[in-house]
């Protein structure tokens, strides 16, 4: 597998401001971490954002977003974000943000 590394970059672009994030190569794409924790990541033309379990239906009612199944059973606090949904740079800062906030709230490892 692969990452579509325009997103990647527009993603390192979003997230300059922000101190601290480390990217590591994982599942075949790319991983955004900060403090220890995943927050968001990109798999082939996909955004991944980690919602935690409790924005995670929320998430999943949102446009062009579905569940991560990335092992064929869904992770329940990760969604795949589809290009549509991320197409605007609004759209596309609005879900780095959401991974984020989760990220951030969760104990550094």
């Amino acid at each position: 597998m692969a990452y579509n590394e325009k997103l990647a970059q527009r993603v390192r672009k979003t997230l300059a401001a922000h101190p601290g994030i480390i990217e590591k190569r994982m599942f075949g794409g790319l991983a955004f971490i900060i403090q220890g924790n995943m927050f968001c990541g990109v798999l082939n033309e996909d955004l991944i954002v980690r919602t935690g379990p409790e924005g995670y239906e929320g998430a999943l009612a949102e446009p062009h977003v579905r569940p991560m199944d990335f092992t064929g059973r869904p992770i329940k606090s990760m969604v795949f974000v589809g290009p549509k949904a991320y197409r605007s740079d609004e759209g596309l800062n609005k879900w780095i943000q959401r991974g984020l906030e989760f990220a951030r709230s969760l104990p550094p490892k």
